[in-house]
């Protein structure tokens, strides 16, 4: 990419000097794929209803599968499509009838003999849009002070629990009279669904009076910890949690509330429960201890019993859950890893440890995860401070407490992995930082809360991934510069691959809008009026992420009635075909992490959006030498020069191309398995 006048070009290139677009910067996530133990998702294949005649039909599309895989597509043993599908992952079926269908897809190969690949989904209900799950309702009651009790859906994970290749839905069930952290009261009881897409409801775990319901309490993991292709489900437990089969664990009688409905005694609990059957597999004593609840800033468990977790490759090749305790005061972090049929601990990171105390008060509501330093190996985004993927502390930039954060590639010129931050502390404000290091790139102060924060490309006239938050006077670039100083009407919540071009859209409770870089306002896209939001001010969706399909994201979301789930798919076509997000592990965790305390969307560990493919920002380029290097952002995954070359970077000279004609170079490169091309006309001039 190129900022350089002409007349620097002449300067440089006279005193011999190389013309670079910019200055690369190589580290970034450098994760070892041959060796990384991952799940193994299926095609994915759904067909949703959009009317009586019209269907939509999408499939994943794997790092595994050739750039000129194509697909054919049946609909009740007849194919409907005239040609191969290949350049995309999304086919809409506008000859449909209302009755029930069943679609297949099959690969088509280059060689007689190979047999097609055959995926298929059977379209029995006549919902418009969405993918129907019925839900069993826990039963509510009366409370104590004789007011209604009753069950709201509210986050949810997926994973793979049979081993199918295709995912279900493990769903929190929030009583009514759930509490913040920082609020007495009783709470009824937490409990566990899980559900496959056809509706079929798995088991139910209820956790017991001994765990209290609310935002801060209950982080569940949803992950393949052991290898075997079939997620476990990791949560916190207590004496009185039963599991999906019926067993009890602890002491099935204990009552450790007290008198304003806190538990501040009796023994806690890690659990692995088995995702097929809800079965607890493996209890430990929990890691991080309670102790002393004063050691976590007060005596009444506001900041004891905060909660985070996640999921991380910290050796590089198997994954291992951090349950995590405290970010106001003293931080504490315990890795676990979970291999034939053992929980085992890794390594414990204590903010009260000599040398730590940079780390406490540092963290956030939620966590982010990611190799943020290119050695191949996870390290952990604890809010305002980065923990090592061997445990120890990488950096602490001591701004303190927030709410909200983003960790992804923002600039689209560099794998670098960057955080957007937002800060409590009536001085920091809103922050932007190289996620390795810590170093401040730039920083909007402030001397209020800033409560939320948001980072998503939504412009694609500005390069990169814009930012803002309640306090950043306006959308901001990569480079710190306003683009737009009024945010009013602008979600700063969560974020959505929806309407099919490359920029993303903005997510807010039940609601799907995009930003108009015009007029510099949001514009609604989707809206369910009869589905609700969760976590009060919050306003989330049950979850949002790249579920099934092709490389949109789905919205999960309940029902007003509770008595649905709906997972929302994308009527837009695309004309874009990129491997699935899941095959990232920035990404995936980001979906593992999502239900953790203040909900995040999901990021991915790679730049996405408007800016693929925009490879040269000059069209003309005239050079008064023999010589003159191109490049192109080393972001993409492969290269290929009209003149010859396979490198992010071309020197062309009159070898090349002939001196003093203008000639047309083109480039072509592959992203996540799509082609994107672009030219640009060079002059060489040789001085006389």
């Amino acid at each position: 990419m190129y900022k350089n006048t002409y007349l620097l070009l002449f300067i440089a290139l006279s005193l011999n000097i190389v013309v670079s677009a910019k200055n690369h910067q190589t580290s970034g996530p450098a994760y070892d794929f041959s060796r990384l133990k991952k799940e193994k998702p299926g095609r994915g294949l759904v067909a949703v209803r959009e009317n009586d005649r019209t269907v939509n039909v999408s499939r994943r599309y794997f790092s595994s599968d050739p750039i000129n895989t194509s697909f054919d597509i049946y609909r009740n043993g007849q194919k409907i499509n005239t040609f191969p599908v290949q350049n995309t992952t999304y086919f809409k079926d506008k000859t449909a009838s209302p009755e029930a269908l069943h679609y297949e897809v099959r690969t088509i190969h280059t060689t007689k003999n190979e047999n097609p690949e055959r995926f298929a989904f059977s379209l029995n209900q006549n919902n418009s849009g969405y993918i129907n799950i019925p839900l069993d309702i826990p039963e509510g009651g009366l409370m104590a002070n004789g007011r209604p009790l009753f069950y709201n859906a509210n986050d949810a994970s997926i994973g793979d629990v049979d081993g199918d290749g295709e995912y279900e839905i493990i769903l929190k069930w929030e009583p009514s009279n759930a509490r913040d952290n920082a609020h007495d009261g009783f709470t009824e009881n937490v409990y566990f669904d899980c559900y496959k897409l056809s509706g079929e409801k798995l088991w139910r775990i209820n956790m017991g009076k001994n765990i209290r319901a609310g935002a801060h309490y209950t982080q569940f993991m949803v992950y393949d910890l052991d290898g075997d292709n079939k997620a476990e489900i990791v949560m916190k437990t207590a004496d009185g949690t039963v599991d999906g089969q019926g067993n009890i664990l602890g002491d099935k009688d204990a009552d450790h509330r007290n008198e304003v409905g806190r538990i501040l005694s009796g023994p806690e609990y890690l659990t692995v429960f088995e995702g097929l059957t809800g079965k607890a597999l493996k209890t430990v004593d929990y890691i991080p201890a309670r102790g002393n609840p004063g050691e976590w800033g007060d005596t009444r468990g506001n900041r004891s019993d905060r909660f985070l977790a996640c999921v991380a490759y910290l050796d590089g090749v198997h994954p291992s859950v951090v349950m995590c305790r405290g970010y106001y005061t003293r931080t504490v972090l315990a890795a676990f890893d979970f291999k034939n049929g053992e929980l085992t601990s890794r390594w414990v990171f204590d903010s009260d440890e000599k040398g730590n105390k940079a780390y406490a008060g540092q963290g956030h509501h939620n966590l982010r995860v990611g190799d943020v330093d290119g050695d191949g190996c996870d390290e952990i985004i604890y809010g305002s401070c980065a923990i090592d993927n061997d445990g120890n502390g990488l950096y602490s930039t001591r701004m303190g407490h927030g709410d909200a954060m983003h960790l992804t590639a923002f600039d689209p010129s560099s794998r670098q992995l960057q955080v957007w931050d937002c800060h409590e502390n009536k001085k920091d404000g809103s922050s932007f930082r190289d996620a390795a290091t810590g170093k401040v790139i730039f920083q909007v102060k402030s001397n209020i809360d800033v409560g939320r924060c948001m980072a998503a490309d939504i412009d694609p006239n500005s390069k990169g991934v814009e930012m803002w938050s309640i306090a950043s006077q306006g959308i901001r670039n990569i480079k710190g510069e306003v683009i737009n100083p009024a945010t009013r009407g602008i979600s700063i919540n969560m974020a959505s691959w929806w309407d099919g071009d490359l920029s993303r859209e903005l997510l807010d409770g039940t609601r799907i809008s995009k930003y108009n870089s015009l007029e510099g306002v949001s514009e609604l896209l989707f809206d369910c009026e009869e589905c609700s939001r969760n976590n009060g001010s919050k306003s989330n969706p049950t979850l949002s992420a790249d579920i099934v399909g092709d490389w949109r994201e789905e919205i999960l979301l309940r029902t007003r009635d509770n008595k649905n789930l709906r997972i929302y798919l994308t009527p837009y076509e695309t004309p874009y075909r990129f491997h699935t997000f899941l095959e990232d592990p920035v990404y995936r965790i980001s979906i593992a992490t999502q239900n953790v305390a203040y909900n995040q969307p999901t990021q991915p560990g790679f730049y996405f959006g408007s800016d693929l493919g925009k490879i040269f920002e000059e069209k003309e380029m005239v050079v008064d030498s023999d010589h003159i290097t191109l490049e192109a952002a080393d972001i993409y995954d492969s290269y290929i020069w009209s003149i010859g070359g396979n490198q992010n970077a071309r020197i062309v000279t009159g070898k090349d191309i002939p001196r003093g004609k203008r000639t047309k170079i083109e480039l072509t490169v592959t992203f996540r398995g799509f082609e994107f091309k672009d030219y640009v006309y060079v002059t060489l001039n040789p001085k006389k």
